[in-house]
């Protein structure tokens, strides 16, 4: 099996469950044929109409919104309480990478496990984890002095956190076998559109759980947060629980081995010329993002009040808005791969800018406009991975893609948050440092972290520049509109 045609309406299945995939049950790509599997009503499209399959895909994706918001909720008030409480940036820089770090190491699993079993018992049992994760962190913030939670030299502030980051990460499951319901609910010309629908989820996220998430941890301290997110959690379970997809009529056919297909995710990547490429490209974003990851919350912690710095993050993470939403009326283009790397550079761009001097007015609008790129570069090659990587491998590529892309981040967020805490920083603030860098940067206390800013996003122009001028910039490119009108050819017969 080549692979190498974009996925059908219908995936295969084997009597089994889908736990393996024999050699005789997959058919070779002939005549610019698609191949086909075995058992091809495991996935119907023809029990509903397109409409109604969008529906579904709406409440699905709700609910989804519901699960993200609360885990950022609870995420962001921790990264908040942490850095007010020590104000430490190597604390916010440990756990910020930390958490993409096990994102990272779980992501091949989450898409193995996406492959194996039904994608709405995969979002339930995410959920529940979630919601006993979160339970759990309750009763150890109940039981446990806040001296201790907020010491880093005890286990205890590492243990909560851990229990918190686990049940974060694990909600990661669910954004995996949200693409997967793209393609088996909504039409191939549609899917563009309905990931920039994805984006405007991820948006109204930061939106929201950057204004509740300051005013909660300012207002409402630590303790009552937890309780806000356990209820809404337990809130987004129930309603889970209600939702029905019968399009899936049983688990797809699949070769993945074991709970960690690695090997399998891999190969299913080499098995598309130039896939690679495209997540490698989608990668470069990535690594300014763990600067900011380490840095960002520090700098607006320094310019305002942590209810003011959770309502001005809200108002530049309504960018994530308007990029989705642009997405979902617009598309992107014919060639998603150019999008991508115009919107990186764009990003790389305002990286170096948007802090250039301490206004507070340049920050915010730098963040919006930053943020209004993100679902640009995410939808691109989710689009992509749609059209031409089989429904039953989508899981492991999706889960690849997660693992190296968050794997970028915690490398940078490790690496600068000591150097920014130890040098840079210290330098930036010392009277010699401050003179040096006033006409570059102007004057202010968080000029250190500005520099890094600069030169973080010069970095990340540079770096998008040349994936234009490399010669697998023009073989993907080129591939994927052969694939993309390949596939205009073959909708109309797909009814």
């Amino acid at each position: 099996m080549t692979e190498q045609e974009p996925a059908q309406g219908r995936a295969a299945a084997v009597p089994d469950g889908g736990e393996g995939l024999r050699e005789d049950a997959v058919t070779s790509t002939t005549g610019g044929e698609p191949a086909g599997l075995a058992d091809p009503d495991a996935v119907d499209t023809s029990l509903r109409t397109p409409a109604e399959r969008s529906r579904t895909f709406s409440g699905i994706l709700g609910n989804t919104a519901l699960a993200n918001i609360t885990t950022s909720y609870l995420w962001f008030a921790l990264t908040f309480w942490v850095y007010l409480e020590t104000r430490n940036v190597i604390a916010t820089g440990v756990v910020g990478g930390a958490y993409m770090l096990l994102i990272a190491l779980s992501s091949i699993s989450f898409g193995t496990f996406v492959d194996r079993y039904r994608k709405l018992a995969v979002m339930r049992f995410a959920a529940g984890f979630t919601l006993v994760m979160f339970a759990l962190s309750g009763v150890m913030f109940l039981l446990t002095p806040e001296s201790s939670l907020l010491d880093l030299k005890q286990p205890w502030f590492w243990v909560f956190t851990v229990v918190i980051l686990i049940g974060a990460v694990v909600e990661n499951l669910r954004n995996i076998a949200l693409s997967t319901t793209v393609t088996i609910l909504i039409e191939p010309e549609r899917r563009a559109n309905a990931n920039g629908l994805v984006g405007m989820v991820q948006g109204l996220m930061f939106l929201i759980t950057s204004v509740l998430s300051g005013l909660s941890v300012g207002l409402l301290g630590m303790g009552w947060t937890i309780v806000v997110a356990i209820v809404l959690t337990a809130l987004a379970f129930a309603h889970l629980l209600t939702l029905r997809m019968p399009e899936e009529t049983r688990v797809a056919a699949n070769d993945a081995h074991g709970g960690f297909d690695l090997r399998g995710s891999y190969a299913a990547v080499l098995a598309i010329s130039g896939l690679f490429a495209l997540i490698l490209f989608s990668t470069f974003n990535n690594f300014i993002g763990g600067v900011y990851m380490a840095l960002m919350d520090p700098y607006g912690l320094e310019m305002f009040p942590v209810e003011l710095w959770g309502i001005f993050l809200a108002v530049g993470s309504s960018g994530f808005l308007i990029g989705g939403a642009l997405i979902s009326k617009f598309g992107l283009g014919a060639n998603p791969l150019r999008t991508l790397l115009i919107a990186v550079v764009a990003m790389g761009v305002l990286g170096a800018v948007f802090t250039l001097r301490e206004w507070a007015w340049l920050y915010v609008v730098g963040i919006w406009l930053y943020l209004t790129l993100v679902p640009v570069v995410e939808a691109a090659e989710q689009t992509v991975i749609q059209q031409v990587v089989p429904l039953p491998r989508q899981g492991r590529v999706f889960g690849f893609a997660m693992a190296f892309e968050s794997a970028a981040a915690p490398v940078t967020s490790f690496l600068i948050a000591p150097i920014a805490q130890f040098w840079i920083i210290p330098y930036a603030r010392s009277a010699d440092g401050a003179a040096r860098l006033a006409p570059l940067l102007g004057e202010g206390t968080s000029r250190g972290i500005a520099l890094v800013f600069l030169i973080a996003g010069l970095i990340l122009v540079a770096a998008a520049l040349l994936a234009f001028l490399t010669p697998v910039y023009r073989r993907v490119s080129a591939e994927y509109a052969q694939a993309a009108a390949e596939a205009k050819v073959d909708t109309p017969a797909a009814g």
